[in-house]
């Protein structure tokens, strides 16, 4: 069986991956153009959608380290 902190994790990471597809995806239906390119403006969206994904799985990589420790120091198993 899974562990819970495990199975937070997985749920936070998958959430959080989903929700960039969506963002990509919402921007090649909006910025895409009759022949399957990307228009300059859509290409900046896109830049900008990984770059808050990379800060965005940092910040949630910080806030479980921090909310799944414990307050001795110790990872909690």
């Amino acid at each position: 069986m899974v562990e819970r902190e495990s199975l937070i994790e997985i749920v936070v990471s998958v959430g959080a991956v989903f929700l960039m597809l969506a963002a990509m995806f919402a921007i090649g239906s909006s910025y895409g153009a009759a022949n399957s390119t990307l228009s300059p403006q859509g290409g900046q969206m896109l830049v900008w959608v990984i770059v808050g994904f990379i800060l965005l799985m940092t910040a949630v990589g910080v806030a479980l380290a921090y909310m799944l420790n414990n307050s001795d120091g110790n990872v909690s198993a």
